[in-house]
């Protein structure tokens, strides 16, 4: 029998998470690389360079492929129509794919829905963004439509006057502006859904960001009321049903205790996400072979967690350019963490890998997110002379 062949869009460390995956069940996993460095390259043993953006680059990569799935949301949306014209298998599809390209899609889609949205506004000039702000009341969040993430693409506006300093930004279409939430911490709620309809979801997760990148996940949310823990993953396999959804997708929320649901719904990511990086080692099945199972359409793994608590820490960029000469002292001090490496060259803020920590029974969440984060600080501001053997430091 054939085993099936997966081409994967975007060449980054969501891609070469798939991998080991895609190895264990068999799979011939395949990547489109933006450039011959990037971090899933050394994963796979076929990773051709080619631009995204170019259709007839699209079709030679896709010849011969299963399923064609991603790695980011930013192929253009009419590339993959015309690829699923002539044939091509394309998982999610861009009727689904378009609410995670486009900020504005997702908002008009989700209040169709009655699902829960802060109070938001398509503002075509700095008039009717000061006019928003009026009315919301000020601060407001001014967003790009498409294109932004992990922060970018995003501008806290105070007042009116701020208002005005955004003229620059309403040169190329609408933009989208938000009121400012006040939550009391960020969740997320991952799900996967097959082509087929089976849908599963993983517990929902207490995320933390600092400067707009995902910096540590807690897994469950600790103290979640159950109500607002059970209607975030309704919503999510929701949203997955009714958009058409097929992988992974992560619902980022903001919690709201005492306003409606107690969450409102940020921002969707349709592809593995870094709030689901706990699964590799705290739930039955990881997110990346789920999305691989489902893009196949293939029964869905369980997603039940191993333990009572796990830990997610990302490590970045800093002091530690040589992150190997870190890892003997890394290892051995917490033997329990699971270290992933994304194969990046270190720049400062970087996200360069991430640490995972399943809790011992009993084990408090702080007790856990404290081995996580020692590991994580050893990696990112270890030992940075160079290193003795030639090959040290080549991550």
């Amino acid at each position: 029998m054939k085993f099936p062949v997966i081409g994967v869009v975007g060449g980054g460390q969501l891609a070469r998470m798939m991998a080991p995956e895609a190895v264990n069940l068999g799979f011939d996993l395949r990547i489109l690389a933006e450039a011959p460095d990037v971090s899933a390259v050394s994963a796979v043993p076929r990773a051709p360079v080619g631009d995204y953006r170019d259709l007839d680059t699209l079709r030679r990569f896709a010849d011969g492929v299963d399923v064609l799935t991603f790695d980011h949301e930013h192929v253009p949306n009419e590339h993959l129509r015309t690829l699923i014209g002539e044939g091509v298998n394309v998982q999610p599809r861009p009727e689904a794919l378009i609410h995670a390209q486009d900020k504005l899609v997702m908002r008009e889609a989700i209040a169709r829905l009655g699902l829960p949205n802060p109070e938001w506004a398509r503002v075509a000039s700095v008039a009717e963004l000061v006019a928003f702000g009026e009315r919301v009341g000020w601060p407001v969040v001014l967003k790009t439509p498409r294109g932004g993430y992990d922060g970018k693409g995003v501008r806290m506006v105070d007042d009116a006057v701020a208002a005005d300093r955004c003229a620059d930004w309403f040169g190329s279409g609408d933009l989208l502006a938000e009121e400012k939430v006040p939550f009391a911490r960020e969740l997320s709620a991952l799900v996967a859904r097959t082509p087929s309809g089976e849908a599963r979801a993983w517990p929902v997760v207490h995320t933390i960001q600092v400067d707009g990148v995902c910096d540590e996940v807690i897994a469950p949310a600790q103290g979640l009321d159950p109500s607002t823990a059970e209607a975030a993953r309704s919503a999510a396999l929701r949203i997955a049903a009714e958009f058409g959804v097929t992988g992974v997708m992560a619902a980022e929320l903001f919690e709201t205790p005492g306003r409606g649901a107690g969450f409102v719904i940020n921002e969707l990511a349709m592809r593995p996400h870094n709030t689901g990086h706990w699964t590799m080692n705290g739930s039955v099945t990881s997110q990346f072979e789920q999305h691989l199972r489902a893009v196949l359409d293939l029964p869905l793994g369980d997603t039940s967690a191993l333990g009572h608590v796990s830990v997610m820490k990302n490590y970045l960029g800093g002091a530690n350019l040589f992150l190997f000469a870190a890892f003997a002292r890394a290892l051995a001090a917490e033997p329990r963490a699971k270290v992933h490496a994304y194969g990046k060259s270190v720049r400062p803020g970087r996200k360069i890998g991430h640490v995972n920590v399943v809790g011992e029974p009993g084990e408090p969440a702080d007790s856990v997110r404290a081995r996580a984060e020692r590991v994580a600080g050893i990696i990112s501001g270890g030992p940075a002379q160079e290193p003795t053997h030639p090959t040290e430091g080549a991550v």
